[in-house]
């Protein structure tokens, strides 16, 4: 339990963190920056940067050609220009001298691509594609569909087949989602889950990052400024670490509650109403065990960089001894990440049973599969294990780093501090 002198220096911070502009601003901006950095990386993923691509599709027959033509004709990206299509007939034995003659376009990509139709394709749909990028798979996304339905017109035009009939072969598949729970009901489900989880994940990682980089440099202003002496004429050290690092937590915790007012406000009330395949999944569970888990990430993370603020009078320094606390954060990330298109991959299911792993990778496989308690309560033990051994540690350091100034110290002397009895 806290004494009266780590409540003074919690209230000081608490005094410090809530009532500054930065929460302000950063409680409103951080999630435009999320929502920015999640939309910037969709723009990048679907940017295809293929505008005036020029194709050139050759066949083997005028007939084959005229259907090419009428069927590229009322596409969208041909009818706006955006690609630049062009079409000719020429046999199999002609075709190395006419890629011959057209290789200073292709190499010059005024010319992007030659695609070349034979008439076997009617039976294997086998196609050459010539290019000086042929691993440029824009355009074969773009072209392989409409090429596939004017070739599969083709062949169903001598079945006697009815047009209701062509459109049904033409047609792709479409699956319906339904979740399979210990419920009575099933529900169809959509995207909503995976985008709660895809959100969540990037809300902890990015506070993680914020809180804990604003702690490192707030102890090595201190430091610096000489302000931790005074600081230590009244509190111990571990009283001093301990006041801060729980300041911090409970302002980021208010921060955390605040950017999930919305994910509450779809749960609780039926004033927004959203589309079939975005439905969201969420029970009060999800948000209570998400803020738990919250809780410890912080209070972990804040102890880490707590401690390389203290070790480290130079910013550049610790900026460089930062770096594997980082990763611990971008490795869950990216494993979070994968489980968008696989929740159950045996990479997930075992990092959230993992030391830093499970802070992150957790929270995100709980909103994308249904999980038994006992999972959920070994992460939790996980995590709180993780912060008893870190905080004894993190004291020791952070108790003799804050009080030394001068020569940077070797990680071998860091070492040696955690013998000393504070």
């Amino acid at each position: 339990m806290p004494n009266y002198k780590t409540l003074a220096i919690i209230k000081m911070e608490l005094h410090e963190k809530l009532m500054s502009k930065s929460f302000i601003s950063m409680t409103i901006i951080m999630p435009v920056i999320m929502l920015g950095i999640m939309g910037m990386q969709s723009l990048i993923v679907l940017y295809q940067g293929d505008k005036g691509s020029h194709v050139e599709i050759l066949t083997e027959s005028d007939s084959l050609k005229a259907e090419f033509q009428n069927g590229f004709a009322e596409l969208d990206f041909v009818k706006n220009a955006t690609y630049r299509l062009g079409f000719d007939t020429v046999s199999r034995e002609n075709l190395k001298g006419y890629i011959q003659n057209k290789k200073p376009e292709l190499l010059s990509h005024k010319l992007n691509a030659i695609i070349f139709i034979p008439s076997k394709a009617l039976e294997d749909k086998q196609m050459e594609y010539y290019s000086n990028t042929p691993g440029n798979i824009t355009i074969l996304e773009k072209l392989k569909d409409p090429i596939n339905e004017v070739l599969i017109e083709q062949y169903f035009s001598t079945k006697n087949l009815s047009e209701k009939e062509i459109i049904f072969a033409r047609k792709g598949v479409n699956f319906s989602h339904f979740k399979v729970s210990e419920k009575d009901e099933m529900q169809e489900q959509g995207l909503g889950n995976t985008i709660i989880a895809l959100v969540l994940t990037f809300m902890i990682y990015m506070s993680l990052i914020f809180s804990g980089t604003m702690t490192m440099q707030s102890v090595q202003k201190e430091k610096s400024n000489k302000i931790v002496e005074v600081l230590l004429s009244s509190v111990s050290s571990r009283e001093l670490m301990t006041g801060k690092i729980i300041g911090v937590t409970i302002t980021s915790i208010a921060q955390m509650i605040i950017w999930i007012l919305p994910v509450l406000a779809l749960k609780s009330t039926s004033w927004f109403v959203l589309p079939g395949k975005m439905t969201i999944d969420i029970s009060y569970g999800h948000l209570i065990y998400f803020l738990i888990n919250f809780l410890l990430a912080v209070l972990i993370y804040q102890g880490l960089f707590a401690t390389v603020g203290a070790i480290f009078d130079n910013h550049q320094d610790a900026q460089t001894a930062v770096m594997p606390i980082i990763m611990l954060l971008l490795i869950p990330l990216f494993i979070a990440m994968s489980m968008m298109r696989n929740p159950n991959n045996p990479l997930a299911v075992i990092s959230s049973f993992v030391p830093f792993a499970t802070l992150i990778v957790m929270p995100a496989r709980f909103a994308l599969v249904d999980m038994p308690v006992w999972q959920l309560g070994i992460s939790i033990l996980i995590n709180i294990a993780t912060l008893s051994a870190i905080f004894p540690l993190a004291g020791k350091i952070y108790s003799v780093g804050i009080l030394r100034v001068g020569k940077k110290p070797t990680w071998n002397e860091v070492v040696r501090w955690l013998k000393y009895n504070y």
